[in-house]
């Protein structure tokens, strides 16, 4: 499993870790847990690579593959979303760095990937009609991570045409859970954001006039990687809990209800000037992704993954919600929590 020390990565161990049917782990990461890691993360074996690494590219597909022989399946999960102002360096992780997977799981011989592709893949939606796996991928061109997404998923596209690996993605919306706390803190809200302050002591929320999002909690969203390499399922899958977020639903919890709708254009220019200033760790890009996202049918991985959430999307908010609050994380170098 490549990124298997991140958010999705920690959930996707804990799942394994009780499933008896899966007789091995290999995790692969840039920054391994320590030597002898605490649960989940003693369920894998570790094996350090920097999958973006500028170092030759046939010395990291040969790490890879080495670290995928005799696997029955490769799922791929390592994405940065950090540092948001080098490009290049976002591209050669989450590009590159997911041609190389490719490339180290057929040299492997390795039958099926399953990767983490994510709704921001999916083109621009014009309405709230739910979209199922057919709607375009071309992404949004004014978000990196949306442009990257759409990459990935033409490479995944090339690789089922001209090799014999089995191809699963899954697009799942936000990913939340309480051990995110803290890393989510340092991904998108940054320094100068008090954490406490969101354990409903907001005093007053600023919202995007429109703007709606839909969560899945990292454990359901585990359960459906699980599903789909035990199951060998190829094509595409959305993911989404019940229930879509809206300004209200976001008030509720971290600012007691207390809403004010802004104009998208406003929201945009202030969260532009932010970025630039490096005082807000992400650029307008990702609010042009969220206004345009496609709200996902899930259908498919009902039926197919057999598929049930157990969390709502405002129940998986608020499990962030108090985990930013109390600077939650785990032994993962990733998921680190305040303090460490």
């Amino acid at each position: 499993m490549v990124g298997a020390s991140g958010n999705v990565g920690t959930a996707v161990l804990r799942r394994l870790a009780a499933d008896t049917t899966v007789t091995s782990v290999v995790g692969v990461a840039r920054r391994t847990p320590q030597a002898r890691p605490p649960a989940p993360y003693d369920t894998a074996t570790w094996v350090a690579c920097d999958i973006g690494a500028p170092e030759a590219e046939e010395q990291v597909v040969t790490d890879l593959a080495r670290a995928f022989a005799g696997a029955d399946a490769v799922v791929h999960l390592a994405w940065a979303i950090q540092p948001s102002h080098d490009r290049a360096r976002l591209r050669s992780t989450n590009v590159v760095g997911a041609r190389r997977v490719v490339q180290g799981a057929v040299q492997a011989g390795v039958p099926h990937l399953v990767v983490a592709s994510s709704v921001g893949a999916y083109s621009p939606s014009p309405d709230d009609t739910l979209r199922d796996e057919s709607w375009p991928t071309d992404g949004v061109r004014s978000s990196s991570y949306s442009v990257d997404k759409a990459a990935v998923e033409s490479l995944l596209d090339r690789t089922e045409s001209h090799t014999p690996l089995r191809v699963a993605r899954l697009r799942p919306a936000l990913v939340f859970q309480h051990d995110a706390g803290r890393e989510i803190t340092r991904y998108f809200l940054g320094p100068f954001v008090p954490e406490r302050l969101l354990d409903g002591r907001v005093p007053l929320l600023p919202w995007p006039r429109g703007l709606r999002l839909q969560a899945v909690q990292a454990d359901d969203l585990a359960d459906a990687f699980r599903e789909a390499v035990v199951r060998q399922v190829r094509g595409a899958f959305n993911l989404a809990a019940p229930g879509v977020l809206r300004g209200p639903d976001v008030a509720a919890l971290v600012a007691r209800a207390r809403l004010r709708e802004v104009p998208v254009r406003a929201a945009r220019t202030v969260l532009a000037a932010g970025w630039h200033a490096r005082a807000v760790p992400v650029g307008p890009g990702w609010l042009d992704m969220g206004m345009a996202a496609p709200l996902l049918d899930t259908s498919r991985a009902e039926r197919e993954l057999a598929w049930r959430p157990r969390t709502t999307a405002a129940e998986a908010l608020h499990q962030l919600v108090t985990g930013i609050a109390a600077g939650a994380g785990t032994a993962s170098p990733p998921l680190r929590p305040r303090g460490r």
